[in-house]
């Protein structure tokens, strides 16, 4: 699903058009990202935990030629499905 057709989706659910909920979703996102970016945990209740976690340096070999080399460290942001989410992903509700 591409983010148009996200943005109609939820249009249609919260009854609202589809600019309005353009901008919402805008919103939401920017708001995780500010969050994410300041180190922050975000958690939402039965639906899932966004986070930052760190990954060391480490050696890994060029998949073109199998010479080794470094891997930068880096910061990754992570999500992590609640109960409710995984059970409605599995068709359990």
């Amino acid at each position: 699903m591409k983010k148009n057709d996200f943005i109609s989706l939820v249009a249609g659910k919260a009854d609202m058009t589809k600019k309005d909920a353009e901008k919402a979703l805008d919103a939401v996102l920017s708001a995780v990202e500010d969050v994410l970016a300041a180190g922050d945990k975000l958690q939402l209740v039965g639906f899932g935990s966004f986070e930052t976690k760190s990954r060391p340096e480490r050696m890994g070999r060029n998949p073109k030629s199998g010479e080794p080399m470094k891997i930068e460290a880096a910061v990754i942001p992570v999500f992590k499905p609640g109960k409710q989410l995984r059970d409605r992903v599995n068709g359990d509700i």
